[in-house]
C-alpha cells in the first residue's frame, strides 16, 4: 500500500533580514593559531613590542582577517573590535591608530623578522633543494604618507598613483615556499632591487642551487654577483619562456 505525496510545484520565496550576526571563521583562526605555534613566531614577533598589547594576540586576529576578507586596515580594525574576536583573542578595544602602530613597528625591523623566520623555516623543514624564483611587482598606495611611496613604472596601469616594489623569494618547484621579501621605493627598476632580494636570501643556498629570475632584472653586475658564489657550486640562470642563460 502507498502514500501518496503532494508535489512542490513552485519555489518558496524567502525574505532575508539582516541581523547582528557576524562571519566568524573559526576554521582559518584555528590554522593560525597552530601555524603561529609550529614556526615559532611568537618569539618572531614578540620581540619587538614589549610593552603595551600583546603583539601576538593583535597580529593572530589581523591575519585571520585577511585570510578571510582582506579588505583595508580601516575594515581590519572595525572587525577585529567586535566583542567576539576581542574576547576570542584576549585583546581588550583599542584604537586604529594602535594597529597602524604595530605595522610600522614590524615594517622598521622587516629584515631582521625575514631572517629569524627563515632561520626557523631551515632549522625546522630539511628541503631537498634549496634552488630560488625571484620575482618583482609592485603595490599601488591609495594614500600620500608612506616614505616608500614613489611615482614609477605602473605594472597597475595607474602612473598617477604613488607606488612601492616588492621583490619575492621562494624555493622552487615542488617545494614552493616563500622564504624572502623585499620592500623598496616605488621607483626603483628591478635590476637595482635584484641585489637586495637576493643577497637576503643568498646565504640559504646549498651547493648545486639554481638561481631563477626573469630579464628584467637581469643585467652583467647582477650575473656578476651570482657569479662569484660559483666557487661553491651555485649555478644561475635567468629564464623568460624558454631562454635559459646559465654562466
Amino acid at each position: 500500500m502507498f502514500e501518496s505525496t503532494k508535489m512542490q510545484t513552485q519555489l518558496r520565496i524567502i525574505e532575508i533580514e539582516p541581523n547582528e550576526n557576524i562571519s566568524f571563521p573559526i576554521g582559518t583562526l584555528f590554522l593560525v593559531k597552530r601555524l603561529y605555534e609550529t614556526l615559532d613566531f611568537a618569539s618572531i614577533f614578540g620581540k619587538h613590542k614589549t610593552r603595551g598589547f600583546n603583539i601576538n594576540n593583535l597580529l593572530q586576529a589581523l591575519v585571520s582577517y585577511k585570510m578571510t576578507d582582506n579588505f583595508s586596515i580601516k575594515r581590519s580594525h572595525a572587525w577585529i573590535n567586535r566583542p567576539e574576536v576581542l574576547a576570542e583573542f584576549n585583546l581588550p578595544s583599542f584604537s586604529e591608530r594602535t594597529l597602524y602602530r604595530v605595522l610600522e613597528t614590524l615594517g622598521g625591523n622587516r629584515e631582521e623578522i625575514i631572517s629569524d623566520i627563515q632561520d626557523v623555516l631551515f632549522e625546522r623543514y630539511d628541503f631537498e633543494h634549496t634552488s630560488i624564483n625571484m620575482d618583482w611587482s609592485s603595490l599601488v598606495l591609495y594614500g600620500t604618507k608612506a616614505p616608500l611611496g614613489k611615482h614609477g613604472y605602473s605594472r597597475d596601469h595607474r602612473p598617477d598613483k604613488k607606488q612601492i616594489t616588492i621583490g619575492v623569494t621562494e624555493l622552487a618547484d615542488p617545494i614552493n615556499v616563500p622564504i624572502g621579501m623585499t620592500i623598496e621605493p616605488g621607483n626603483l627598476n628591478d635590476q637595482i632591487h635584484f641585489k637586495k632580494t637576493y643577497r637576503q636570501s643568498s646565504k640559504r643556498l646549498r651547493e648545486g642551487s639554481l638561481v631563477i629570475f626573469d630579464k628584467g632584472a637581469n643585467s652583467f653586475a647582477n650575473t656578476q654577483m651570482i657569479r662569484a658564489l660559483r666557487s661553491a657550486g651555485i649555478k644561475s640562470s635567468t629564464e623568460r619562456g624558454s631562454r635559459i642563460v646559465c654562466p
